[in-house]
């Protein structure tokens, strides 16, 4: 049994539409003139992730047919571009200070925690061996500064 919970489509390779592997790509008119474009989607996402432009075929009318390698390179960029989505998103989600103290350097962390029915922060202190010496939870609107953090490390990582 498999371990995702949306099992996955089965496999569509027509000329206009692909589907393989989580992902499907559809050839659609493209609004803004008289051309094509390909609309990536990644089953369990409702919006498409990308929509790029796609060629004519030779008669200069209807859209060239999908091949392998297209599709390998749309769900490629498509990845990408999902990948990049999340690293931002996350880099949103945590603030991070850098406070020395007795000798050692600690980081510390506010994560954001987005929680439909209770969302919370974290907040962390790592040293510089990458252990986690404190962690707490706070609220989200707590106060992170310099002068917090530093405060919270010079009195031992009490709980906020």
């Amino acid at each position: 049994m498999s371990a995702e919970s949306t099992p996955t489509e089965p496999e569509v390779m027509e000329p206009t539409f692909w589907r393989k592997n989580g992902w499907s790509a559809r050839v659609i008119k493209y609004e803004d003139d008289d051309g094509w474009a390909v609309e990536i989607r990644k089953q369990g996402i409702a919006e498409p992730v990308l929509i790029s432009p796609w060629v004519m075929g030779r008669d200069k009318k209807n859209p060239k047919p999908f091949d392998a390698p297209a599709f390998a390179t749309f769900v490629k960029t498509a990845s990408e571009v999902l990948d990049r989505s999340a690293r931002q998103r996350d880099q949103a989600m945590t603030r991070k200070l850098s406070i020395a103290w007795e000798g050692r350097w600690y980081e510390v962390r506010l994560e954001l925690v987005a929680d439909e029915y209770d969302p919370h922060a974290l907040l962390l202190a790592i040293d510089n061996a990458g252990a986690t010496v404190a962690k707490h939870r706070v609220s989200t609107n707590f106060k992170f500064s310099r002068d917090v953090a530093n405060e919270w490390v010079r009195e031992g990582f009490p709980e906020p």
